[in-house]
């Protein structure tokens, strides 16, 4: 992740710094919405319409936010209707880049681009936002439809379900409102409570992080002591937005960003639920953990100066998860 300013790359995490030693995620740069018949989304412009082969999927197999489109390419079968071009999991200083000298990097499928912000730039040639994965991109428009992984997993959700035939529907209408109360607390005290607690360059900024990072995993524990899923036997959003930062965190979020009072492997619930979603048909797949230890811990020169990739333990996600004898909390 970065950003350009007259020409110049700038590291992400400068727009996040703050007086206080807190980080603040800077939100997504382009907000429109592929929609069946192309018609307009919540936000931005229409013109979007579901096609195959028109959309091209740029992630980072190492981002828990681009992991999510991933899953949903993966579950909502779209895997032959939507290309996928995946960077290399070093993030050094011309941001994210397409050199495929790392196993599962692939290089730009489309233009055979060096940098992911020259994609950018060719959305949107005096382009000064962020450069961030996931970027869903339209080849019939030569543009970015969106930046916002939260927006692209609703896109897969059931805009291409006429082409695929595919009609599982994880944003059900009848649980939206209780799926976004859940969404809120987990997104900002987990999701983005491991980033806050990593990036802290204060005592205060940390402790202010951390603590409700850990309150939220008691309260997700004790949730699914009772839940199959975060929202009973049905599986939704809700449980892959949540996914992607546990399988990540105690390989990397519990060492490298000071996560450490428990991981996730203390948690039987959660343990068992984390390897009940990597076993779900297609996900493991969408998981690199080469990818996920590498870029953290050599990309982030500020945390790791040295750039010293730890023996990290060894995880058995493909253990029988026996959701049958879940833990009362």
């Amino acid at each position: 992740m970065g950003r350009l300013v007259d020409g110049i790359w700038h590291d992400v995490w400068d727009d996040t710094k703050s007086t206080d030693g807190a980080f603040r995620r800077t939100e997504a740069g382009f907000r429109n919405w592929i929609t069946h018949d192309g018609t307009p989304g919540p936000t931005g412009t229409g013109g979007f319409a579901a096609a195959s082969g028109r959309y091209h999927l740029y992630v980072s197999l190492a981002c828990p936010w681009a992991h999510r489109t991933l899953i949903f390419r993966e579950i909502k079968c779209l895997k032959d209707h939507i290309g996928v071009s995946v960077v290399h999991p070093d993030m050094l200083d011309q941001g994210w880049s397409f050199v495929a000298d790392w196993e599962g990097a692939t290089g730009d499928r489309l233009y055979d681009l060096e940098f992911l912000h020259q994609l950018y730039t060719r959305a949107n040639t005096s382009y000064t936002g962020k450069v961030t994965v996931p970027v869903l991109w339209d080849t019939e428009r030569q543009t970015i439809v969106s930046n916002e992984s939260s927006e692209i997993i609703r896109m897969f959700n059931s805009a291409f379900d006429g082409i695929t035939g595919n009609s599982d529907d994880y944003w059900p209408r009848s649980m939206r409102d209780e799926i976004e109360e859940i969404n809120t607390r987990v997104y900002d005290t987990v999701n983005n409570g491991v980033y806050k607690c990593g990036f802290a360059t204060t005592q205060a900024a940390y402790d202010a992080a951390v603590h409700p990072l850990f309150d939220s995993l008691d309260w997700l524990e004790k949730r699914l002591s009772h839940n199959r899923y975060l929202m009973g036997d049905r599986l939704t959003e809700a449980d892959w937005r949540l996914f992607t930062t546990l399988i990540r965190f105690d390989p990397v979020y519990h060492l490298h960003f000071k996560c450490n009072r428990r991981r996730v492997i203390d948690y039987p619930n959660l343990w068992a639920y984390t390897r009940e979603l990597y076993q779900w048909p297609g996900v493991a797949r969408t998981v690199s953990m080469d990818h996920i230890v590498r870029h953290y811990h050599f990309s982030h020169e500020t945390i790791n100066p040295h750039r010293i990739i730890p023996i990290n333990p060894v995880l058995d996600y493909h253990e029988p998860h026996r959701r049958d004898q879940r833990t009362a909390a």
